[in-house]
């Protein structure tokens, strides 16, 4: 035998990897208890409110806290600058899969770096999804139970309403959103069956962003509103840093790579990925701009970091308490919502670095439970010991989100 020959054995094994490496992340057909189901492809409004409601999850809450660090002018440059970056991130990462017939980010990376390239994007993954699931559980608990990380009390939507008891504190808040919410979402096993939550999830951000505009515009009117400073404040060498810490959030507020694959997989017509890229963009960064602006607008240098938490506040408006619930209520559902589009390549990444060679977790009932129930167990405990949705942002934002997003893609394309 050769030196270039391969065994038989090593030939079969060679061809089963790559048989594995091209199936589709989920089969086109699924044998269930009650026969067998069609799927004929993702629409293109599905596709782009999955991929939408990826981009537009808790990053939007810490926006407006980076907009008064940068200024009005400098803070919405960002934000666009950040949106057309993360498009030719996309771009370049859609166009190397499609022409090498990949079917996956993780498999994009192996096939350009080897086994540690993948290895290091899946893990960049995981860290990256359970950091901003975190901060969905963080922002769920500061919106219905309260919030004093500040020093100041902010109170809850439970609290207002009932007072303070022990059923409405952070943590059975949390664990009855885990049990009631967050288990039966993220059951699916296809991406695609999730269109319509991230359509209703996709339009309460819409809401938040009407009522907030509405809010700021009339008090901008009746001249009550504070007018916002157009570029940063900078008096001595700590102001310039302080103002890098705002990055980390403008950079996790469009990482979406993740689930372009999965996206992409289930597309009759992949010609649509780019449109369909750009179109979730646009929407999203007008979403982002229009969020940032109003919202420091209305709460001027008192913004926080999570800016649902100031909607505890009197609006100087009339039925301002109707409004603050409408508001934070409206947010709530749509970051759950969110919740199982993110968990759902959480999952696929992970699996993926435990159990490489097994088949697709789709296939295996008892390994998708468990892993299902491990992550929501460890997000759960970690919201519960973290404080503030600034700290997730900065760590995830710093590291893993920055290499998916930027450094991974522009590897690949050099390769």
């Amino acid at each position: 035998m050769g030196i270039g020959d391969a065994s038989p054995s090593e030939n079969q094994s060679a061809h089963k990897e790559k048989r594995d490496e091209t199936t589709p992340l989920l089969p086109l057909k699924a044998e269930e208890e009650d026969g067998i189901h069609e799927f004929n492809g993702a629409s293109f409004s599905g596709a782009v409110f999955n991929l939408s409601t990826t981009i537009v999850g808790a990053g939007i809450m810490a926006l407006p806290a980076s907009i008064k660090m940068l200024g009005i002018i400098p803070g919405i440059l960002m934000i666009i600058l950040v949106a057309l970056l993360t498009e030719a991130s996309i771009d370049m990462m859609v166009r190397c899969s499609h022409q090498a017939k990949i079917t996956s980010y993780g498999w994009l990376m192996g096939d350009s770096f080897g086994q540690w390239g993948r290895i290091a994007l899946q893990a960049s993954v995981v860290i990256n999804n359970i950091g901003v699931m975190i901060v969905y559980m963080i922002i769920i608990s500061d919106v219905l139970s309260g919030t004093s990380t500040t020093g100041v009390h902010h109170r809850g939507i439970f609290e207002g309403w009932f007072g303070p008891h022990l059923w409405n504190s952070r943590p059975v808040v949390l664990l009855a959103t885990t049990i009631f919410v967050f288990a039966p979402l993220v059951s699916f096993k296809r991406l695609d069956s999730l269109r319509y939550t991230s359509a209703l999830s996709v339009a309460l951000a819409v809401v938040f962003v009407v009522i907030t505009a509405g809010i700021a515009i009339l008090r901008l009117i009746e001249g009550t509103a504070e007018i916002p400073k157009l570029f940063p404040e900078i008096h001595e060498i700590n102001s310039i840093w302080e103002l890098f810490t705002a990055v980390p959030v403008l950079v996790t507020a469009y990482i979406c790579h993740y689930n372009v694959h999965s996206i992409d997989n289930e597309l009759e017509d992949r010609s649509q990925t780019k449109p369909i890229v750009r179109t979730s963009l646009a929407l999203c960064s007008s979403v982002y701009v229009a969020t940032s602006f109003f919202a420091y607008l209305l709460f001027g240098e008192g913004t926080l970091s999570d800016v649902l938490a100031n909607f505890d506040s009197d609006l100087h408006i009339p039925f301002s308490s109707v409004f603050n619930d409408i508001v934070r209520v409206s947010y709530v559902v749509h970051v759950m919502l969110v919740f199982p589009i993110v968990f759902f390549a959480l999952r696929l990444n992970l699996d993926g670095l435990l159990f490489p060679t097994s088949r697709h977790i789709s296939h295996d009932n008892r390994r998708f439970t468990i892993i299902t129930v491990s992550l929501l167990v460890v997000i759960y405990l970690a919201a519960n010991f973290i404080p503030s949705i600034w700290d997730a942002f900065q760590f995830t934002g710093a590291t893993a989100a920055v290499l998916i997003g930027f450094i991974f893609p522009a590897m690949i394309i050099l390769r």
